[in-house]
């Protein structure tokens, strides 16, 4: 792993953690619930989203510090940075979120400072730059590359097959099999097209185990690739769309990142986050077939 991945400690603002854990995410659950002490490390701008330096949930996460939302911005209000909460959380296979919040121990010192910010010397890519040429493996075994995917268009996006919470890794690639299924049934749809789903966890995400989530994913390998690889290739490609992660415990913290590039293999769209749809990613690409 380059020396320039640096952990990220603090600036909750700046990047959006997300927390998962060693289970396939896929699967159909049923809602679960469960009951998790916590302490308040910021209070996003959306009103709605809590930043938790949680405990460890018993059989579904390890311990993290990451973001939740509420459907009820009411649950939200006087918490403070610092304060000891129990909240509960309720689990489906599509969404997570805290339903209720009890204050523990109010907080009686203002929240720590930053102490480090994960920086990088690459020159990060943006709409309308030249998509680098990187090596992978697929969920097949076979060696890839991203320039043998130019005169198509394309989509990618990163995630790692072990994350549980449905908001993030999971939901990406809920996305990716709508957009897939939408793609093949649309009038007009671009003629060439692939999607890929890049792990940045090449330890575990082996090739088999790649091709087994992407056969609980219903993927097409005609139109839909797994990949897994050299981990200097994988962080090289996140590195310069802004997708940072990191270990942190027993689990990986990340942000998101998904990127439609052209035929001619320019980057037309970054997504960030994962407050977009399938229909947004197809327009996206559609887009990017157009003359």
């Amino acid at each position: 792993m380059s020396a320039r991945r640096v952990l990220f400690c603090g600036v909750w603002a700046v990047l959006i953690l997300t927390a998962c854990h060693k289970e396939s995410a896929l699967a159909p659950t049923p809602e679960q619930t469960f009951v998790v002490n916590g302490v308040v490390k910021e209070l996003e701008p959306d009103g709605k989203t809590v930043v938790i330096q949680h405990e460890a949930v018993s059989n579904y996460m390890a311990a993290m510090t990451m973001p939740f939302e509420v459907h009820d911005t009411n649950v939200l209000r006087g918490l403070k940075p610092g304060d000891a909460i129990t909240f509960r959380l309720r689990i489906t296979s599509k969404e997570g979120w805290i339903d209720s919040i009890n204050l523990r121990q109010k907080s009686s010192a203002p929240p720590p400072a930053p102490s480090a910010v994960r920086v990088s010397s690459t020159v990060e890519l943006g709409e309308g730059d030249l998509l680098p040429d990187r090596h992978f493996t697929n969920e097949l075994g076979q060696a890839v590359r991203l320039g043998q995917y130019k005169g198509e268009v394309l989509a990618f996006t990163f995630f790692f097959t072990s994350c549980p919470y449905p908001n993030f890794c999971p939901r990406l690639t809920g996305n990716f099999a709508e957009a897939a299924a939408q793609l093949r049934q649309m009038p007009g749809a671009p003629a060439r097209w692939h999607l890929l789903s890049i792990s940045f966890d090449p330890k575990t995400d082996t090739p088999s185990r790649l091709l087994t989530y992407a056969e609980n994913a219903h993927y097409d390998p005609a139109r839909w690739s797994f990949l897994t690889g050299d981990p200097d290739q994988i962080s090289g490609l996140a590195d310069q769309f802004g997708e940072n992660f990191w270990k942190e415990g027993a689990s990986i913290s990340h942000n998101l990142r998904t990127v439609v590039v052209d035929a001619s293999g320019r980057v037309r769209k970054i997504f960030q986050g994962n407050n977009w749809t399938s229909a947004d990613l197809v327009r996206e690409m559609a887009k990017a077939a157009a003359p």
